[in-house]
């Protein structure tokens, strides 16, 4: 079952880390490592409208709730907007994962993480194993459900 999304809660964390539009996941990254007991979240937000597909996407979860510091810009009703985890890292995951990737791929952007291979093939992206094809199953039939109208009147 999905956390519900505090949104006062994202605002507020996203203003103390000073988040961007640009990127959710070094905003999901820097709010997970300044945030007591946060998990760094990565898979797909889903929401109506455009693009009509899922979004590879980053946010924390804490205990009993969704912090999104990348909401300030999605200019997006948060009560229509929809998180499909793929993959989960504590704090000292997070940062373990990014030195490895700094060190193996130093030309490379090392967020998002990426799982263990082999990577399952979904989508556009290939990116982590099962948990993320599922996610992007998930999130893609929740799109469909969303935009099904839009869709069609595009056909």
């Amino acid at each position: 079952m999905n956390k519900p999304l505090d949104a006062a809660l994202s605002i507020d964390i996203a203003k103390r880390i000073e988040s961007n539009e640009v990127n959710c996941f070094d905003n999901a990254y820097h709010a997970a490592l300044s945030t007591p007991g946060a998990m760094y979240i990565q898979g797909f937000l889903v929401f109506p409208g455009k693009p009509y597909k899922p979004i590879e996407y980053s946010w924390i979860e804490l205990d009993h709730c969704i912090v999104d510091p990348t909401l300030p810009y999605l200019n997006k009703n948060h009560e229509e907007l929809y998180y499909f985890p793929a993959q989960r890292l504590n704090a000292k995951q997070l940062q373990a994962a990014l030195e490895e990737a700094k060190e193996d791929y130093p030309e490379d952007e090392p967020l998002p993480v990426y799982g263990s291979m082999p990577y399952e093939y979904y989508g556009d992206i290939m990116l982590g194993g099962k948990d993320y094809k599922d996610a992007y199953e998930d999130a893609q039939a929740k799109c469909s459900e969303l935009n099904k109208p839009k869709i069609q009147e595009a056909n």
